[in-house]
């Protein structure tokens, strides 16, 4: 055999290999899951059957340790980031002392759907299973108040596009929305070679450029044409050090423009728990200015 069939057979060999292990089942990463807990609060688990989705769906919740047995009380939505989960706001804020101010804290799991209806993937319809699903089965299994001046949705990074754009398409819904570092360029984003998997993602929520999808959950286009005086008072934030700063500043712009209400706030920071930790004390007083509880 000559020194380049060698080669090329010893390249075909390392091919192989390569393929089989990639095909090869990888071990499950562990779960890791440390809530920070609150004296006063009592931490649930809920796994409940999504009809939008089809199948069974996970979130958890920070309730008051201590309810009168008439007692209703408000709600809060908190979604995750992208790559995240349902344990996210447990695990990595002191959110759970919130609860304490005589409220019910709902984390569900968000995926990397961005809380949206995916294009692609019709089982993947995750703006309904939000909006009906969800809060229906908080409703029959907590005690909480139904109406929407007792509702309020609050996102970091894809979680933050998730609140604000249900909160754009769903104002009947919620009193309060807040967006910590919001990814709301996403629809608008570019093809980028460097992003490819990222791509892929977003074409499969939001379909093709500049298509349909895209537009209809296009947080600029929704602000652009929703009536102000009937949409939730929007708290945003993000960081100074972050990425996604302009694309908040230009969603910022058409409030201001258009005479939402709404309330912005940037400070040094990137985008990581850290920085949306201390937002959320000034987010909280807010929220609770703007509840009307009974």
């Amino acid at each position: 055999m000559t020194l380049g069939l060698r080669r090329a057979a010893g390249f075909i060999l390392l091919l192989v290999f390569a393929l089989t292990s990639c095909n090869q089942e990888k071990p499950a990463t562990p779960i890791v899951d440390h809530p920070q807990l609150s004296a006063g609060t009592k931490l649930v688990d809920v796994t409940f059957h999504s009809a939008a989705l089809d199948r069974d769906m996970p979130y958890r919740v920070f309730i008051p340790a201590q309810i009168a047995a008439s007692q209703k009380l408000p709600v809060v939505y908190l979604l995750h980031g992208n790559a995240g989960g349902f344990r996210d706001w447990s695990n990595y804020s002191d959110v759970a002392k919130y609860a304490e101010w005589g409220l019910v804290l709902i984390m569900p799991e968000g995926n990397s759907s961005y809380y949206m209806n995916s294009i692609d993937n019709p089982q993947d319809r995750y703006e309904d299973y939000i909006v009906r699903d969800l809060i229906a089965d908080v409703e029959s299994r907590f005690p909480t108040l139904t109406d929407r001046k007792n509702r309020a949705i609050v996102g970091v990074s894809m979680g933050g596009f998730g609140a604000v754009v249900l909160a754009l398409k769903h104002p009947e819904l919620f009193v309060f929305a807040g967006g910590l570092s919001s990814a709301l360029d996403v629809p608008t984003r570019p093809f980028s070679i460097k992003r490819i998997g990222q791509w892929r993602l977003h074409s499969a929520i939001f379909g093709p450029w500049k298509g349909e999808g895209r537009r209809k959950n296009d947080p600029y286009i929704l602000a652009g044409s929703v009536d102000p005086a009937k949409v939730p008072y929007l708290f945003i934030t993000c960081g100074e050090q972050e990425g996604l700063l302009p694309a908040n500043k230009k969603f910022v712009g058409i409030l201001q423009k258009r005479n939402f209400h709404y309330e912005f706030h940037s400070a040094p920071g990137g985008h990581e728990w850290n920085q949306w930790d201390r937002r959320i004390p000034d987010l909280m007083t807010r929220l609770m200015q703007h509840l009307s509880k009974n």
